[in-house]
């Protein structure tokens, strides 16, 4: 995973152009102004689902990972604590392809907080549970750009 500001992406000129490809979509595109939904940009190589939630209390949210695709969660407006936590220390439910989605169960072994312009990376082998409230719940909106790497490449087998 790599945490970071959409104000200092020189920092992250070693990314891989799919994923540079996101934050140049973003700085081109008021994503504020983008309608909750799924939004296309390159077919299923990559798109940006738009989300607007009120985040709540941990009971209420489920741990996920994925195989086919990496995300790129950027926050529009609002605050959001995502939970952290490496696929190989989780216990993992059966993948659902047709999703990309990897149910887990398990604890943190971490957590981020994003402001507006943080964003997160969560590679394969990086569980999260999102859209949990770091204080009061809060409505927020968010951007997660979904960038396809291949077929099941974890990196790591989950235990």
């Amino acid at each position: 995973m790599i945490y970071g500001n959409i104000r200092h992406m020189e920092e992250y000129a070693f990314l891989e152009e799919a994923v540079k490809s996101c934050f140049e979509y973003l700085w081109n595109h008021d994503l504020t102004a983008f309608e909750a939904g799924s939004h296309p940009i390159d077919g299923e190589r990559l798109f940006v689902n738009i989300a607007e939630y009120t985040t709540t209390t941990v009971e209420n949210r489920f741990w996920e990972a994925h195989r086919d695709y990496l995300d790129v969660h950027v926050m529009l407006r609002g605050q959001e604590q995502i939970d952290l936590n490496f696929i190989e220390n989780m216990r993992c439910g059966e993948y659902e392809k047709e999703e990309d989605f990897l149910p887990l169960e398990g604890e943190k072994n971490g957590f981020v907080i994003l402001n507006p312009g943080d964003f997160l990376i969560c590679f394969p082998g990086d569980g999260h549970r999102t859209a949990v409230a770091p204080k009061a719940p809060e409505k927020v909106k968010k951007a997660i750009f979904k960038v396809r790497i291949g077929e099941g490449q974890t990196g790591r087998e989950p235990l």
